[in-house]
């Protein structure tokens, strides 16, 4: 079998996450799972997901985790410091991510995903 075009990054206690697993089941899409958790992201990695979706890092942001406040993030961070503080804590990291070849998207609401599985 070949390797799902689909991938999924995600945190599988998040309810969001569950919660586009089970659509993309309902709807027979087959996908990848990559807990970041597990597999984190390097900068190179994660600068170039986030510039598939067309999002500025900042606005990936889970702002009121307490690491982004540990981390020191801003408004007026920059994007290298953004990701650098997203590698450090990957719970700061809006999620899920899916990415479908030289897209990607902010599955939220996760109805967003099957916007970029059907381009």
């Amino acid at each position: 079998m070949s390797e799902p075009k689909i991938t999924v990054y995600e945190k599988p206690t998040c309810t969001t996450c569950r919660k586009l697993n089970r659509l993309f089941e309902e709807n027979g899409i087959d996908w990848k799972k990559v807990n970041y958790f597990i597999e984190p992201f390097d900068e190179i990695k994660l600068t170039g997901l986030l510039r598939k979706t067309g999002l500025k890092p900042f606005d990936v942001l889970r702002r009121n985790e307490p690491d982004c406040k540990r981390a020191g993030i801003d408004k007026d961070s920059s994007d290298k410091e953004v990701i650098a503080a997203m590698v450090k804590f990957p719970n700061i990291i809006q999620r899920p991510i899916v990415e479908v070849g030289d897209k990607a998207v902010l599955a939220r609401p996760i109805e967003k995903a099957l916007e970029i599985i059907k381009d």
